[in-house]
């Protein structure tokens, strides 16, 4: 696998590339009172199509978008436009958050030609690049899933990890929700960190809406603890930071790591996981 990034100036370059599928995954924390759909009606890159965090998801389970079915996915982005031979480029409005977790999406369903556009729509809007506003209707692809389930972890799987102590779990959430001296933002949800976990919070990972490079990447996570020689699981408040630090980490070449989907949404308000709390 290259670099998971893509710049602007090579999307710039392929807007008029029938292969190349631009997906705006903007999503914005619970009461920011950012909405994202409207958003990209006033303004997104011109093609663009819109990928519902929130929509595309497990909606059998209360908690907060997990993974979709692999069969209800392909339906949904194919509907994008997104075929097998498409190349899907992610961006978000923030410069680099949750475009991440659909890149992590893509790739679970077996779709290795997808990248993220590294600085995202603020970079974009900063290099005067062009914008286009409304909704799009693209043509259907003809998207199949072919599922990793190596790249999703369960509550089983998490279990046996703060058990036996691998894989490494690295946790995404800022180090006041990790040692459990903030509270969640979901209501319901105990204060803390899984016992064992090591805390890399995704914006160390993250400048100015950019991605560190592969060096500064590697510096960080040996900073928070994290061995990159072994197994790891990422995971956070809901599975959209995990998914940063999955990024972050398939850029340092280990493609592998794997996001507990659930995250601190499902282990949180278990009454039978065991939570720690303080520094790791």
């Amino acid at each position: 696998m290259s670099d998971p990034l893509v710049t602007t100036a090579w999307l710039a370059g392929r807007l008029d590339d029938p292969k190349v599928v631009v997906v705006d995954g903007s999503w914005h924390m619970p009461g920011s009172g950012r909405d994202a759909r409207a958003e990209f009606s006033g303004g997104h890159i011109p093609g663009g199509v819109f990928f519902g965090i929130d929509e595309v998801c497990d909606h059998s389970t209360s908690l907060p978008h997990m993974l979709a079915d692999p069969a209800e996915f392909a339906v949904a982005v194919r509907r994008l436009g997104v075929s097998r031979d498409s190349h899907v480029v992610v961006y978000d409005s923030l410069g680099l958050f949750s475009a991440a977790r659909v890149w992590w999406n893509f790739r679970v369903m077996g779709h290795e030609a997808t990248s993220v556009l590294d600085g995202g729509l603020p970079r974009w809007i900063a290099e005067g690049l062009p914008l286009e506003t409304g909704w799009p209707t693209p043509v259907h692809g003809d998207f199949k899933a072919r599922p990793i389930p190596a790249l999703v972890a369960d509550l089983a799987a998490m279990r046996r990890a703060v058990d036996v102590g691998v894989p490494m779990i690295v946790d995404a959430r800022a180090a006041d929700r990790f040692s459990g001296t903030a509270p969640e933002p979901r209501e319901g949800l105990r204060g803390g960190h899984m016992p064992g976990a090591r805390n890399a919070p995704w914006s160390t990972v993250v400048r100015d809406g950019r991605l560190l490079e592969p060096a500064e990447l590697a510096a960080a996570f040996a900073s928070a603890g994290v061995d990159l020689t072994i197994p790891i699981i990422t995971t956070c408040g809901s599975g959209v930071s995990a998914a940063l630090l999955a990024l972050a980490l398939a850029r340092v070449g280990r493609e592998d790591a794997t996001v507990y989907d659930g995250s601190w949404s499902e282990w949180g308000a278990l009454a039978d996981t065991a939570v720690a709390t303080g520094p790791a």
